[in-house]
C-alpha cells in the first residue's frame, strides 16, 4: 500500500485517520509537504512538450507506480483538496505526456482510495471533492475502490469521530483480507 499524504500539518487529523485505516498493514508513505513539487507550467500544446523540471515529482511518480494500491489522503481545505495534493495531481498532465512512464496505462492497473478529513459537516461538504477524484480516476481509467471521510477541525479532534474510526477499522479488515 502506498500513501500520499497531502496535509500541510504534521501529525494532523488526516494522518491520524490514515494510520488507523492502515494499522498492521505494510505501507510506504510520503508527505507532499516535505517534497518539492513545482506548480505545473502547461506546455501540453507546445511542439516540444513539457520542459524537464528539477523537483521531486518524477521520483514520487516512479515510487507510486511500484505499488498496486494507492491512498491519496488530504484535509478538506476550502471544500477541496489541499494545495499540495492539487499541485501533485496537476502535474499528472506532465506525466501523461512522458512516454518513458507509460503513466496512464500503468495507472489503469492500480486501485485508488481517498481519505479526507474536514471540520463539522465534512461528510457532506467533502462529497464534491470525492466527485472530483472520481472524475480524475475515470479519466485515467483506474479503479477507485472507495473513500473515507472524517470530521475533526481542531488538532486531535478526529479521535472523537467514532463513525470515521469504525469505518477506518472496517476498511482495514477489508485490506487485510485481500
Amino acid at each position: 500500500m502506498f500513501v500520499i499524504q497531502g496535509s500541510a500539518r504534521a501529525n494532523g487529523n488526516t494522518e491520524f485517520l490514515t494510520k488507523v485505516l492502515l494499522d498492521g498493514i505494510t505501507t510506504e508513505s510520503i508527505c507532499l509537504r516535505n517534497k518539492k513539487i513545482t506548480p505545473i507550467v502547461d506546455q501540453r500544446h507546445e511542439p516540444s512538450g513539457f520542459s524537464p523540471v528539477d523537483d521531486d515529482f518524477d521520483a514520487i511518480i516512479e515510487q507510486m507506480l511500484t505499488h498496486n494500491d494507492i491512498i491519496l489522503a488530504t484535509p478538506l481545505y476550502w471544500y477541496g483538496m489541499s494545495g499540495q495534493m492539487k499541485t501533485f495531481i496537476d502535474r499528472w498532465s506532465q506525466a501523461l505526456r512522458n512516454p518513458a512512464l507509460n503513466f496512464k496505462q500503468q495507472l489503469q492497473t492500480k486501485t485508488f482510495h481517498v481519505v479526507v478529513v474536514g471540520g463539522p459537516g465534512a461528510r457532506q461538504k467533502a462529497l464534491p471533492l470525492i466527485q472530483q477524484f472520481t472524475l480524475i480516476f475515470n479519466f485515467i481509467g483506474t479503479n477507485f475502490e472507495g473513500y473515507l471521510i472524517g470530521e475533526g477541525a481542531q488538532p486531535g479532534a478526529i479521535a472523537e469521530d467514532v463513525l470515521a474510526l469504525n469505518q477506518a477499522k472496517a476498511m482495514n479488515q477489508h485490506f487485510k483480507s485481500k
